[in-house]
């Protein structure tokens, strides 16, 4: 299976674009039916693909998908438009093509300004290492207390839908040569109930990977082991 590696905020930018330039008009070679949001759109991973398309749990679009509606046949239909969690999957049923409009480059609009403003705020020294040992730093799991947040135990960034990174599945004994790293979108199949789930957010994932070692749990390593993590050169010279 091909993985989405696009980036989800310039995803949601061109989205903005094709909507208010008209994309989602009427199709010259469908014109008796209005065009899906979505999935008549270049955004699309299968976009014009009638042979071989891609499942819908590699898209990057998975991630703004609840948990309950993953294994929807379309489920970008139904990604919670606004605070009432009105989705495209009503508005197709209820809604004209302008209101759909209306309510989905309001979301948009929204969705791209929270992802902004994120990166922008996100905290300086969450690539720092996590503490001054020199030891891998254990990985906090997703849901170990009631407001989850970012692997990275010195990163304070919660965990949000729509604010990108990465996320990691282990299940008890697997090894780093069977870690199995998920993208947002995926549901846990029965025979995995019992797996542990992380996520690094995005600044810590271009830094930071997870890795299962036996007897030592799940670590924070550097993608790059041979370089130093950000500031250790400082640590060291310092002592």
């Amino acid at each position: 299976m091909h993985r989405d590696e696009r980036d989800l905020l310039e995803v949601l930018r061109f989205e903005l674009e094709f909507l208010e330039k008209g994309g989602y008009g009427r199709s010259s070679r469908e014109p008796w039916r209005p065009l899906l949001i979505f999935e008549d759109s270049p955004t699309c991973m299968n976009y014009d693909s009638q042979e071989n398309p891609e499942p819908c749990e590699a898209c990057v679009l998975m991630q703004l998908v609840p948990a309950e509606f993953r294994n929807a046949q379309i489920p970008c239909r139904h990604i919670p438009l606004n605070a009432e969690g009105e989705a495209l999957d009503l508005l197709y049923r209820y809604g004209d093509q302008r209101e759909i409009e209306e309510k989905y480059g309001k979301w948009l609009r929204s969705a791209i300004t929270h992802l902004e403003e994120q990166r922008r705020t996100a905290p300086q020294n969450q690539d720092k290492p996590p503490g001054g040992s020199g030891e891998p730093a254990q990985g906090v799991p997703l849901y170990q207390n009631v407001h989850p947040k970012c692997a990275n135990p010195s990163c304070p960034v919660a965990f949000h839908w729509l604010a990108g990174g990465r996320f990691f599945r282990f299940r008890p004994g697997d090894d780093l040569a069977r870690m199995n790293s998920l993208s947002a979108t995926v549901a846990p199949p029965a025979s995995t109930r019992r797996a542990k789930h992380y996520w690094l957010c995005e600044q810590c994932a271009s830094i930071f990977t997870l890795a299962h070692k036996p007897g030592q749990g799940v670590l924070l390593q550097t993608r790059w082991p041979e370089l130093p993590a950000p500031g250790l050169k400082n640590e060291v010279s310092a002592t």
